[in-house]
């Protein structure tokens, strides 16, 4: 351990940490902008300067290590007049368009600015607007607004992706992909992971929420809601309440007040979902089949293997996922059972996920879904509404697909997925008192597996989450390291409840608390308080096979609820 003082308070910390991670500690607040716990720790941004004995002139808090009898200010007239000036230099190249800009009152550098009483135009005005690359599905990017952090950069790269990094040097620096190409002519797979790490708005998702607006004021227009499972366990946060608060009454009654519009739980075809998956898995299993089978719930993880994998593409389940299911639902059996013409349905899927949006514009998929909207674009809507979210009276999902299981809830934490689908196969293969908890799948880790006998059947299973995971898990499978029987795959670190479209949260409370763990542990409460706890007990399912499937794998299920994938160009 090593003792040193900041601001005269004691503190002992391991060998090796930082002065940042000292501070925090001694609950000292030292600003940052480029560093992001699990993301980035470069010191260039220069925000967190301190002064520390034994260094020459101000240190970076973040990268410095501590040393034995070291004396560390971090709010000296030097320190504030150095982080005054930073603040100013950025705000001189800076788009200010701050009163219409995604992250006004949320944004990091606008809080620095007010906190160290920043002159905006101290240095003038000096930078040249740039074009906004829009032409993605799913990601905008606004390089005027950039202020040179990185910390997009860092997380695609952690995503194992790489195509976006600085170009060109000094005073002409920007972030871009290689020959100037959009977004969209690059293998990004739409996670939105540089979305969550941008500390402004110079990343942010494609919008749909005028299309929406557009459609509940339609008199012709049929609008239907469905919320994906993590909302009920983010979307709080948006207004004020605390992380993994679970909000799930609150948000029906929410939406119900936009218009004139249903709210279905998108929970039910998360267990549509394990019903046809964990009998793909099984029918895999007993007929030779390709395995392992990769989950498919997941469209930046099913993008990355079409564009880094395709060899492995075989291997992934054709089950469509719930967003897709749903909306193939809605406009088939739920437009026949009410005599709604297809064209007159307006289906708008909420969703954590950037990537989703892109799903929505797959050929294969059926383009089922109108439009695809983020928590945060949920947020914006309510907030537009001046519905008062944090005192409204809880409601229930509407009838008839307001049903769902705990399985189908904890779709939305990483581990998930096979938690659920392993419920269902076990009671297929061994019955009444199959186990109901799998905890060893659980967790925030990057990478997980267990072994299970189940029926007398022993089945290997492997977890990742975050696209490096998934990748080294492939390459194993690849060289035969290991042979497992199922793998779920989430393209997000902690899967959908740290999705590119979950609301933005300070740097300060991300680098502070696991907001990952926090988050899942809502859905697994939920999952525990519910009174069924797997896919196939739910009677709404039950009753979409009796009365429409047939069965699960059925020829009407293969034509709705399945399909398939291709190759892409890597760039």
């Amino acid at each position: 351990m090593v003792n040193l003082k900041i601001n005269g308070i004691p503190v002992s910390v391991p060998e090796g940490s930082t002065i940042l991670e000292a501070a925090k500690l001694a609950n000292i607040r030292i600003p940052t902008l480029c560093y992001l716990k699990d993301v980035q720790c470069v010191g260039s941004c220069r925000m967190c300067l301190v002064e520390a004995t034994g260094a020459r002139g101000l240190v970076a808090a973040c990268v410095y290590p501590v040393s034995e009898g070291m004396e560390v200010k971090t709010n000296t007239p030097k320190v504030r007049k150095s982080r005054k000036t930073t603040v100013e230099l950025i705000l001189s190249t800076h788009k200010k368009k701050c009163l219409s800009c995604v992250r006004s009152m949320n944004c990091e550098l606008q809080k620095l600015a007010l906190e160290y009483n920043a002159e905006e135009d101290r240095f003038g005005t000096d930078h040249d607007l740039k074009p906004i690359d829009d032409l993605s599905p799913s990601v905008v990017r606004d390089n005027s607004k950039c202020v040179m952090c990185t910390r997009c950069v860092a997380a695609c790269a952690k995503q194992t992706i790489g195509v976006i990094g600085p170009k060109h040097r000094g005073y002409a620096k920007v972030i871009g992909s290689p020959f100037d190409a959009s977004l969209a002519h690059t293998s990004c797979v739409n996670c939105g992971q540089c979305i969550v790490a941008c500390p402004v708005g110079a990343l942010y998702e494609k919008s749909d929420v005028a299309n929406v607006w557009g459609a509940i004021v339609n008199p012709e227009k049929h609008v239907v809601f469905f919320t994906a499972p993590s909302i009920k366990a983010t979307l709080g946060e948006a207004f004020g309440l605390p992380v993994g608060t679970n909000v799930e009454g609150k948000m029906v009654a929410a939406i119900k007040q936009l218009g004139d519009v249903q709210c279905f739980n998108m929970d039910l075809t998360a267990d549509l979902t394990i019903m046809e998956e964990a009998n793909e898995l099984l029918q895999r299993i007993m007929k030779g089949g390709k395995l392992p089978m990769f989950t498919s719930c997941c469209p930046g993880w099913v993008k990355f293997a079409e564009h880094y994998y395709p060899e492995i593409l075989p291997n992934i389940s054709t089950c469509k996922s719930p967003q897709e299911m749903f909306s193939a639902v809605l406009k088939t059996y739920y437009c026949q059972k009410h005599n709604i013409k297809p064209e007159d349905l307006y289906v708008v899927s909420v969703i954590p996920c950037t990537a989703k949006k892109f799903e929505i514009t797959r050929d294969e998929i059926g383009h089922y879904t109108d439009a695809a909207i983020t928590t945060r674009e949920l947020a914006k809507m309510i907030k537009e509404a001046h519905i008062d979210f944090a005192n409204l009276p809880e409601e229930d999902y509407d009838a008839p697909f307001g049903e769902a299981s705990g399985a189908g809830i904890i779709f939305g934490a990483t581990g998930g997925v096979m938690e659920a689908a392993l419920r269902t196969a076990a009671y297929v293969l061994g019955g009444e008192g199959a186990p109901l908890e799998f905890k060893e799948v659980r967790g925030t880790a990057g990478l997980k597996e267990a072994e299970y006998e189940i029926g007398g059947s022993k089945i290997k299973v492997a977890v990742a989450n975050g696209l490096g995971n998934a990748r080294k898990v492939i390459e194993q499978v690849k060289s035969g390291e290991k042979d497992y029987t199922f793998v779920e795959v989430m393209a997000c670190p902690g899967g959908c409840i740290n999705g590119g479209g979950q609301p933005y949260v300070h740097d300060e409370v991300r680098n502070s608390i696991d907001l990952k763990a926090v988050r899942a542990q809502a859905l697994y409460n939920a999952d525990k308080d519910n009174k069924i706890r797997c896919s196939h007990e739910n009677s709404a399912v039950d009753t979409l096979y009796k009365e429409y499937f047939g069965k699960p794998l059925s020829e009407k299920s293969h034509e709705l609820l399945h399909t398939h994938y291709h190759q892409r160009n890597k760039y």
